[in-house]
């Protein structure tokens, strides 16, 4: 299980790894906190990222967030000349 935590907002979100490789890539855990940026204040540095396994009560109470679908989005950039 990956935690991936803002210390700004001090919200805590918890990925399955292999679901957290497709969006990323195959990186190491210190990699993903670079590549991360908050949802809420929208900041990347004060992101934190790590690997543990929970026990038991934790693994019953912990809510993962799970991927649904990858979508990717068509923006025009123009340039006057």
């Amino acid at each position: 299980m990956a935690g991936i935590r803002c210390a700004r907002c001090n919200v805590t979100r918890y990925y399955k790894p292999l679901e957290l490789r497709e969006v990323i890539g195959n990186v190491t855990i210190g990699e993903v906190r670079v590549k991360l940026r908050c949802e809420h204040c929208k900041s990347g540095e004060w992101m934190s990222a790590q690997l543990f396994h929970p026990t038991g009560e934790q693994a019953h109470t912990i809510r993962f967030r799970r991927l649904v679908q990858i979508r990717w989005e068509k923006r025009v950039i123009w340039r006057d000349e």
